[in-house]
């Protein structure tokens, strides 16, 4: 069988967390509309009778403003060169830039296999995209490119055996039964930042981190789950909770249907608003909520 690790890369927003839940076929990664949302490294894993394909998420391209984003986009610099083949998102109703061309033909230049997924086809003029694929073929882009909906599962299949051609010969490098090589706890936090980032405007989510404390089953079989949820000012904190806690109850309560969909059980959760200043620039700090660290 074909078997190896595929890094996901492409611009913030372009849809790459959608695209490798759906090709997993289960959430591994969380998804929202802003930038930032993937903060690390996160695998997702295919198995299907001839291949397994191991993406490799990462955080979307965009220019560093902290020390947070630093280490975001020195996890895919890495990644990019330490993997099998590359896949590279493009998200083709925001429209195709110079800027994709010159980042495409970066990552081709490691070497490494690769290939583009062309996605939201689904939201945008079909008469549109022979003219991106042009457009990128002029700029020099020597790589396959498929016109994909993550959405509505167009191509997605012909996308699947594209990337699992550029594979080596192997065994399996996770048992079938895999899906992510994330812990429960880490997607515990990221299913509470998820819906941070979907409720809060601005700035405020992207000044967030989830830490969790406590994670214990019950011998009823009910997760009782203690966090904190980090901001970096007083008045995001105030804003975070809202009058008389009614924003954060509401964000917690969405968090914990999708938490005990995930685990399978009922959750018991207790939220909890710190501040810690300026703590995306800390390095002491970005250690201790998780960031930078495989």
């Amino acid at each position: 069988m074909r078997s190896g690790t595929v890094a996901v890369i492409g611009r913030a927003n372009a849809g790459k967390s959608t695209l490798i839940n759906v090709l997993v076929g289960e959430k591994v990664a969380i998804v929202s509309p802003k930038p930032q949302t993937t903060r690390d490294r996160i695998l997702g894993v295919l198995t299907r009778e001839a291949y397994q394909i191991v993406f490799v998420d990462t955080p979307g391209l965009y220019k560093s403003r902290n020390a947070l984003t630093d280490e975001m986009m020195k996890t895919t610099e890495t990644t990019s060169r330490d993997v099998d083949a590359i896949l590279y998102v493009l998200d083709g109703h925001a429209g195709v830039r110079e800027e994709d061309a010159g980042l495409i033909g970066k990552y081709a230049a490691l070497g490494v296999p690769l290939i583009v997924a062309y996605t939201k086809i689904d939201i945008m003029p079909k008469e549109k995209i022979p003219d991106d694929v042009r457009f990128l073929s002029d700029a020099g882009v020597d790589a396959d490119i498929y016109p994909v909906s993550a959405r509505k599962g167009q191509n997605l299949k012909k996308l699947e055996e594209g990337i699992a051609a550029m594979l080596p010969e192997g065994d399996m490098l996770f048992p079938e039964d895999v899906v992510s090589d994330r812990s429960e706890k880490f997607m515990i936090a990221e299913l509470m930042r998820e819906k941070i980032l979907l409720k809060y405007d601005e700035e405020i989510p992207h000044g967030v981190a989830v830490v969790v404390h406590t994670f214990r089953r019950r011998e009823s079989g009910t997760y009782e789950i203690g966090l904190d949820i980090v901001c970096e000012k007083q008045a995001h904190k105030a804003i975070l909770i809202g009058k008389q806690g009614k924003a954060l109850k509401e964000a917690a309560s969405f968090a914990r249907k999708d938490m005990e969909k995930f685990l399978g059980g009922k959750v018991f959760l207790t939220t909890y608003v710190k501040v810690r200043e300026d703590w995306r620039d800390s390095a002491r700090l970005l250690k201790e909520f998780g960031y930078g660290e495989e």
